[in-house]
């Protein structure tokens, strides 16, 4: 799904500004590379956006989250998972799932969002586990228990304020893009027990709920889910 890009705190692209890095990224031209779990970037807190990227490259920045996104594919997309240390991540889902999957998961399709300095709080008590996936850790899955539902705060690209609720597998995907953002793998909230390769999942745990590889694995399912 994509490869590393190099790690290290004396990589010269750690010291290149913001915009001159998004500039080389952007020169390649088509998806670009992405960054693999083990490299700093992913864990840093990102630098929040406050015109570190001159509008029109702003644009081109965007576009080219998004088109690696597709590419990956995934549904979401996080700066740093490209190299860039800025608050910004890209989220689209199509939800092209069976009626059963998108029930139980409450997966529904989601627009193209840009995400500019996200936050996000729990609303309410209720929690969901799922399997999750991450293009920078490309082959796993592993189930993770996050809020069933959060209010998102952000800006879009062109600075407007964004204040939404969002529920069921969106709340996911934008719980998992604004982890990125602060350094956090989903791996950091995984059960452990769960870790299943691609292989595994597609042999295993291709059900709707994990309620068979917690009971087959070992571990326990807070919220709905169990």
């Amino acid at each position: 799904m994509g490869t590393a890009m190099g790690a290290g705190m004396d990589n010269p692209r750690d010291r290149a500004p913001l915009a001159e890095r998004v500039e080389e990224l952007l020169a390649v031209g088509g998806p670009l590379p992405i960054v693999a779990a083990g490299d700093p970037v992913l864990r840093r807190v990102a630098e929040p956006y406050d015109g570190q990227l001159a509008p029109a490259l702003l644009a081109r920045f965007v576009e080219a989250l998004r088109l690696t996104m597709h590419a990956a594919p995934g549904v979401g997309l996080a700066a740093p998972q490209v190299g860039v240390g800025l608050r910004i991540a890209v989220i689209e889902d199509p939800a092209p799932v069976p009626d059963e999957v998108r029930v139980a998961r409450r997966r529904v399709p989601q627009p193209f969002r840009v995400l500019v300095n996200p936050s996000y709080e729990p609303v309410g008590d209720g929690r969901a586990a799922f399997f999750e996936g991450c293009l920078s850790v490309p082959g796993w899955q592993a189930v993770v228990a996050r809020p069933a539902e959060v209010r998102l705060l952000a800006r879009d690209e062109r600075g407007r304020a964004v204040d939404e609720v969002f529920a069921g597998w969106p709340a996911r995907i934008v719980q998992h893009e604004t982890d990125h953002l602060d350094g956090t793998l989903y791996l950091d909230r995984a059960e452990p027990r769960s870790l299943a390769s691609n292989a595994a999942m597609a042999e295993l745990w291709s059900q709707p709920t994990p309620r068979r590889a917690a009971s087959a694995l070992g571990f326990e399912l807070p919220g709905p889910a169990d």
